[in-house]
């Protein structure tokens, strides 16, 4: 773990990366790195083999030109499209009544909210806003079990319990 600087403030600790599934929105893939690190560069990390599409926000503009990605061809065919940051959205004085950027921005916005709504069932209903260890692999394997339990909450609230009833069976035979 490492400390950053943001405004005026410094950090001392990590950050947690996850990959989501745009249709289900499960978790798929989870990185963490020192809080140092800009997000872009963990973005070759969250795209697996079959994804067309990656969305995300202001942070991870420009991560169609990360080497990792450029260099691997089925990556490099991936379409990004990644949120801008509000002080780029200029326009026109003739579009301003349409607002065709802030649709957009909307629309892609829409995607990105289901990772945010993961880590608030991480941080709220399972009451982890704080690493415990000073070592990032051993807060891994916490927030592998937590994001585990988030989509299991999240396949709950959506009926979809026969989609794990089967692995507790298997694994408790009792």
């Amino acid at each position: 773990m490492h400390q950053t600087k943001k405004g005026n403030e410094w950090h001392f600790g990590m950050k947690v990366h996850v990959g989501v599934d745009a249709g289900s929105g499960h978790v798929h893939t989870i990185t963490g790195t020192p809080a140092n690190m800009h997000d872009v560069s963990e973005t070759a990390n969250l795209i697996r083999e079959d994804d067309e599409v990656v969305y995300g926000d202001s942070d991870y503009l420009g991560a169609a030109n990360q080497l990792a990605i450029r260099d691997d061809e089925k990556k490099s065919r991936t379409e990004f499209r990644v949120n801008k940051r509000p002080s780029s959205l200029k326009m026109a004085d003739a579009f301003k009544v349409f607002k065709w950027d802030k649709k957009m921005e909307h629309a892609k916005s829409a995607f990105c909210c289901k990772v945010e709504h993961l880590f608030l069932i991480v941080k709220k209903q399972m009451e982890y806003s704080k690493v415990v260890y000073h070592r990032i692999a051993k807060n891994m394997n916490q927030f592998h079990m937590l994001f585990a339990s988030a989509n299991l909450l999240m396949c709950s609230r959506a009926g979809r319990t026969k989609d794990f009833v089967g692995c507790i069976v298997q694994l408790c035979p009792f």
